[in-house]
């Protein structure tokens, strides 16, 4: 079968301006900078659970600049459930990069734009696509999806080989340059010349190829009946659409252990902070002590470990409890957790009203790696997942 860009491109543009969506948040009034706070949120998150956040971070951060100028553990606050930290933390640097090399106008040529932290070849060209219409081609998982079935293209779509055939497909099916003879400047009236020179519709070519992804050629029970692609599928045409694309290979996800340890005083829990790179980098939760097999968990362990530590707690007299076993999986390994509260009988020795006020006085609150957190009264700080389920698990305690 024969594979034509331009009729592939007139027909996904044809299908969109029927079915493509057309009123999310970060398509009104399109900007460099909107279309990448949005491409940055919806990296392995569902459009639905991007849009309260988006919203809510646009009217914090109107601006790149105020994302620059914000400390990190604000952006991480608003960033809390969302997923995928470094995401948040790489926003932060790009936009300081933008305010110190860009002079906080957010760049618009594909060079500048990828040379941002957390800032790959496919959100570049999103980015430029969307919001100024340039020529790019895209490769997240709903174009991968569409054009391994459109082509029925075999082998994972992660492995290099298949990517960069990948890659080759979506520059050769976006909409093509039209160039006009200006002979027909003459011959055509003003609109018709206008309308036929033109630049392609990069930008809606781009929004359409993931929304027919998103909503038709879904990763389960896509809806072929629907597609307007249907008649040139190759995945269709075997009928193995559900076989594309092919699973990545499986492997055996490993589990590990860990105690979660939580001092309680006056009503506030103890919480320090995580080192800035790695899982959870940056974000504030529990004193964790790892241990490799179940059977090797022992509360009185975790608490001599919590004694040697810097927390500075006097566990004389206090009531601990072990509270209810959950787990947290990762893309690579399950984390089982032991979450263990520690009810103190008397003030640590450095008091709350002590811990705070150095805390909120410190200009670089990254040098404070303690905090004493009140549930009813939050500090605005990024919180891991697992530290939010216990701190909804004390809740339902009390």
């Amino acid at each position: 079968m024969t594979y034509n860009s331009f009729s592939f491109s007139n027909a996904l543009l044809a299908w969109f301006d029927q079915h493509g969506r057309k009123n999310l948040p970060w398509q009104k009034n399109k900007s460099p900078y909107s279309v990448w706070i949005s491409e940055i949120m919806l990296q392995q998150t569902q459009v639905a659970t991007v849009i309260p956040y988006y919203d809510t971070f646009m009217q914090r951060f109107p601006s790149v600049t105020d994302i620059a100028n914000a400390p990190v553990d604000e952006v991480l606050h608003l960033w809390t459930g969302l997923g995928y930290y470094a995401r948040a933390r790489n926003l932060h640097k790009a936009a300081q990069q933008v305010r110190d090399l860009h002079a906080g106008k957010f760049p618009t040529t594909f060079e500048e734009v990828i040379a941002l932290p957390g800032i790959g070849r496919s959100t570049a060209a999103a980015v430029l696509s969307l919001s100024l219409n340039q020529p790019f081609a895209i490769m997240d998982g709903n174009v991968k999806r569409v054009l391994t079935r459109y082509m029925a293209i075999e082998g994972w779509a992660g492995a290099k080989k298949i990517e960069d055939r990948l890659w080759l497909e979506a520059e050769a099916l976006k909409p093509a340059a039209v160039g006009l003879d200006e002979s027909l400047e003459n011959k055509l009236t003003e609109q018709e010349y206008n309308a036929k020179s033109r630049a392609p519709r990069y930008g809606d070519y781009t929004q359409a190829i993931m929304d027919l992804g998103a909503t038709i050629c879904t990763r389960s029970k896509p809806k072929c009946d629907d597609c307007p692609m249907q008649l040139h599928c190759l995945a269709f045409a075997q009928g193995k659409q559900a076989e594309f694309p092919f699973k990545k290979p499986k492997k055996q996800i490993p589990t590990k252990y860990t105690t979660m340890l939580i001092p309680s005083f006056n009503g506030q829990v103890l919480m320090q902070q995580r080192p800035p790179s790695g899982i959870w980098g940056g974000l504030w939760g529990f004193l964790e002590t790892g241990f490799d097999k179940e059977s090797e968990k022992t509360t009185e362990q975790a608490l001599l470990i919590l004694e040697d530590s810097l927390l500075r707690v006097n566990l004389q007299n206090a009531r601990v409890r072990e509270l209810g076993t959950f787990k947290h999986t990762f893309s690579h390994f399950h984390l089982l957790i032991f979450p263990v509260l520690i009810e103190l009988k008397e003030p640590p020795v450095q008091t709350v009203n002590e811990r705070n006020a150095e805390f909120d006085s410190a200009l670089d609150k990254s040098a404070i790696n303690q905090l004493w957190f009140d549930s009813y009264n939050p500090s605005k700080i990024g919180l891991s997942a697992p530290t939010m389920k216990i701190l909804e698990m004390l809740k339902s305690d009390y």
